[in-house]
């Protein structure tokens, strides 16, 4: 498919507005009543549009426009989705850094962007001056919120958006009420090229330090176009938005999204009745959740009897889905609706896609026997293949690099929602593209991960290639060996790791137990290595230790840490 040449993510808000004005674009909880019911504001997609519009014409006041990398840190509100659409409109650089990576890791990643300005809460102001975030960068500092403290944090939101009311009316445009024209028409909203960045998002960093992946209006594009059409997302649908990022997507594709009452720094300690209760009251069609949530969500939901007949989909990504947590989610649906779990990552994303019927009824079976996870087929204009496992750079592409039908690689993937490089990180671009000429983007990304194709077409997820296990006698991959553990009914979930002994590589299975396992722990080891022993490629594994409780990363609370549980592991051989 080929892309405009210029093309910017807010003008899908603009259109929408146009011909939906007064459909509702946002809804936010704002407390609740004498009677404990949640009360709700909201914009509609005239009010978003125009108040976008009117923070539009405020930034340029303020000097923040075009390329200027703007730090965003503000959790999901009213004024997060408007400031979104903003930034986008005048062609600033969104800087977004989860604030759960940890202050070590938000400095470094700040630093690493080199922002022009910050706009946030109070409270992330006060630690951008506590711990001098960007301090020798940041020119322009705005803050969200309100407050006797909100001047001395920078200028505040409100002054922005009288600033932009004024810009408005003295230049003679649209009144603030009303939607704006497409931004090519509005004398301070440009149009953009399609290769200009529109944003850095930075990664988890669960296998790494995090990397800043530049995002173009041309990626944002591809990549909403993909995720309607995968999944049949259509205007008028009710978005559940439970992670951040999806969430800006809502309104782009003409859903209502409607933010429920949760921390979003940790989705797996969730309250589910809020969940629960957000979807009841404008029922949702759509819901996107880590698998962390829907685990929580899902047990609550099978012991209190609930079921959902509103929701048409559910979409789970971020890490593999357990089956038992597809299990239960899918019980509390209408019949048809399927659970998909879409694979890719935050320079590529979506990369391919199953659903639960398929998983249920076929795949789930191959990965208890060890054959890792299947992730689907790929979507949308995503080309993928599976070349030979190598740590460094390939420079070039060849056709040479590709392993035979149904061997496990890398997996690689080219298209227009795949991102061309990470800021500021010349040596991992280097490492993550394969330069290829014969691609209408001019590369691949390599995604890190290893696994590989059926005769079906299907891709099958095999783990991260940096976790995988050497041993003299070949390499053992996490997600095909914990495949095997995974089945015992005392076993939430397993980790394969690498313990390093006399100048050898030990293979060792960490587990996390259900909270109230039937047999004891050595019991539930002897049956584990027995299990092992069935399938030749756990055969190598003879140590089984049990962790109280995984470490996660920190954007999904799903990722097991995997490094973190094999210097656990080490230290428990010792």
């Amino acid at each position: 498919m080929s892309t405009p040449s210029r093309v910017n993510i807010a003008d899908y808000l603009v259109d929408i507005a146009l011909r939906r004005p007064h459909a509702l674009a946002v809804v936010f909880p704002d407390g609740a009543d004498a009677a404990g019911r949640v009360r709700y504001t909201h914009l509609t997609y005239a009010q978003l549009n125009a108040e976008s519009d009117r923070l539009a014409a405020g930034l340029i006041a303020e000097g923040i426009g075009p390329g200027v990398r703007t730090v965003l840190m503000t959790p999901p509100s009213l004024d997060f989705f408007a400031l979104v659409f903003a930034l986008f409109k005048v062609g600033a650089v969104m800087v977004c850094v989860d604030p759960g990576l940890g202050i070590k890791h938000l400095g470094r990643c700040l630093a690493e962007a080199e922002p022009n300005a910050f706009v946030g809460v109070a409270k992330a102001h006060w630690a951008r001056r506590l711990f001098g975030w960007a301090k020798k960068t940041i020119r322009k500092n705005i803050v969200v919120g309100t407050g006797p403290a909100t001047w001395t944090c920078g200028t505040p939101l409100a002054e922005i958006a009288r600033r932009g009311d004024q810009r408005i009316k003295d230049e003679g445009l649209s009144v603030p009420e009303s939607p704006f024209p497409a931004p090519s028409q509005a004398s301070h909203l440009k149009p953009h090229a399609s290769s200009d960045a529109a944003a850095i998002l930075f990664t988890s960093g669960s296998t790494g330090p995090p990397k800043g992946v530049v995002y173009t209006h041309a990626n944002f594009d591809a990549q909403l176009r993909a995720l309607r059409d995968a999944f049949d997302i259509r205007p008028g649908e009710i978005d559940l938005a439970t992670f951040p990022l999806f969430a800006l997507y809502a309104p782009a594709l003409g859903m209502t999204a409607i933010v429920p009452d949760m921390d979003f720094t940790r989705p797996g300690s969730v309250d589910p009745t809020k969940i629960a209760q957000a979807i009841d009251d404008f029922g949702v069609t759509n819901l996107f959740g880590s698998p962390a949530l829907l685990d929580r969500v899902s047990r609550w939901g099978l012991d209190a009897g609930r079921k959902f007949p509103t929701l048409r989909r559910v979409i789970s990504a971020g890490a593999p889905v357990p089956v038992r947590v597809i299990q239960r989610t899918t019980a509390m649906l209408a019949p048809g609706v399927q659970v998909f779990t879409p694979y890719g990552a935050t320079e590529s994303l979506p990369v391919a896609s199953i659903g639960s019927e398929e998983i249920l009824g076929e795949t789930r079976r191959a990965s208890e026997q060890g054959r890792g996870v299947c992730v689907g087929r790929p979507v949308g204009d995503a080309t993928v293949r599976v070349i030979h496992i190598r740590d460094d750079a390939i420079e070039r592409w060849s056709d040479d690099l590709l392993v035979a039908s149904g061997a496990v690689g890398e997996i690689v993937v080219s298209g227009p929602a795949v991102t061309a490089a990470y800021h500021a990180r010349g040596e991992a671009t280097r490492l993550a593209k394969i330069a290829d000429a014969s691609q209408p983007t001019g590369f691949w990304h390599r995604m890190g991960d290893v696994g590989y194709f059926d005769d079906r077409g299907r891709l099958w997820f095999c783990g991260r290639k940096s976790q995988r296990v050497r041993l003299a006698g070949g390499d053992l991959f996490t997600d095909p060996c914990e495949g095997v553990f995974n089945v015992h009914p005392d076993v939430r979930r397993s980790a394969l790791v690498g313990v390093g002994q006399n100048g050898q590589t030990r293979p060792v299975v960490c587990v996390e137990l259900v909270e109230s396992p039937r047999e004891s722990p050595d019991a539930i080891r002897a049956e584990l290595l027995r299990l092992a022993g069935t399938f030749e490629h756990t055969r190598a594994i003879r140590d089984v230790l049990f962790h109280p409780a995984f470490p996660v990363d920190i954007r999904h609370n799903a990722k097991i840490g995997r490094e973190a549980l094999a210097r656990w592991a080490a230290e428990r051989l010792r």
